[in-house]
């Protein structure tokens, strides 16, 4: 059963199903049977893939997820170096995309130890594909910070990105999430929240983002994906002071010092950042005398 021959082994990344079963590769099933280790995210849930499949494995099974892979790594390393062909699969799609794997990959290419791949379902492109959105260039952004500060503050860092972004989100901070878009990349921007992909419950809901902020709000359930479109070339033409007050606040709001979060809605508009200081030093005498100005 064990392919060690003296020379070193391979590591093989796995796409597994991200809903239906019946969308594993073909390679899967055959990857499955016949490697000397198999890494899971989550051993439970390889049970059950392998029970789907009608198949066993027959080599050591072991867990490997984020508690465990920093420790986990090395060991398998080892095996590798002695010849073993490692197979890694997580919960659902391709390890490395916002799973464990990364460490490991990179572990292995240090000694000069083969990677490759079976090729499966990916969240990222499915949705992307579904959304309704430009496709032709596009970027993914994984998890967004849970904290709220710390997610503005990274929207902001993307709100002039041209590209079709792709986010991945849990259904208890999506409405959260879906609000702060609107509020940095504005409410008009198209998205697509892709829900349950390849499952019974498959939902794709299109809208601006304005919209869905407040659709979500009544709650939503299963694993969840969202597209947003770029920034367009016109987006930041003609933006008026009040605007570019907006952004450097949220940017503050943050965390931003108010310098950075001047030079960053400067670049981002394509504007002198000296014209960006003007508007929020001018929105800032507005404030000090609007009290006065409310007497009269």
């Amino acid at each position: 059963m064990a392919h060690v021959t003296g020379s070193t082994g391979t590591l093989v990344l796995a796409g597994t199903p991200i809903g239906d079963v019946a969308d594993a590769p073909p390679r899967l099933a055959a990857e499955l049977s016949t490697a000397d280790i198999v890494a899971a995210e989550d051993t439970r849930r390889l049970r059950r893939l392998t029970q789907a499949l009608g198949i066993q494995t027959t080599g050591r099974v072991v867990s490997y997820f984020e508690g465990n892979e920093t420790a986990r790594t090395p060991e398998l390393v080892e095996a590798l170096i002695g010849g073993a062909r490692v197979l890694l699969v997580t919960d659902a799609g391709m390890p490395s995309v916002s799973d464990p794997g990364y460490r490991l990959v990179a572990a292995a290419v240090e000694k000069d130890i083969k990677v490759t791949a079976v090729p499966g379902p990916s969240a990222v492109l499915t949705a992307l594909a579904l959304s309704g959105l430009p496709v032709d260039r596009f970027c993914f952004e994984g998890f967004l910070p849970r904290k709220a500060g710390e997610r503005l503050g990274k929207l902001g860092e993307v709100a002039g990105e041209r590209r079709t972004m792709v986010f991945f989100e849990a259904p208890h901070r999506l409405d959260d999430t879906l609000a702060a878009m609107a509020e940095v990349f504005g409410a008009d921007r198209r998205a697509a929240v892709c829900r349950e992909l390849t499952k019974t419950y498959e939902e794709v809901k299109r809208g601006p983002l304005g919209e869905l902020a407040v659709w979500a709000a009544e709650g939503v359930r299963g694993e969840i994906t969202v597209v947003v479109e770029g920034a367009t070339d016109s987006g930041n033409e003609g933006l008026d002071a009040e605007e570019l007050v907006r952004r450097v606040q949220v940017r503050e709001e943050a965390g931003e010092r108010r310098k950075e979060a001047i030079a960053a809605v400067a670049a981002d508009a394509g504007l002198p950042k000296r014209e960006v200081f003007d508007a929020v030093v001018a929105a800032k005498n507005a404030a000090r005398t609007a009290p006065a100005e409310g007497k009269d």
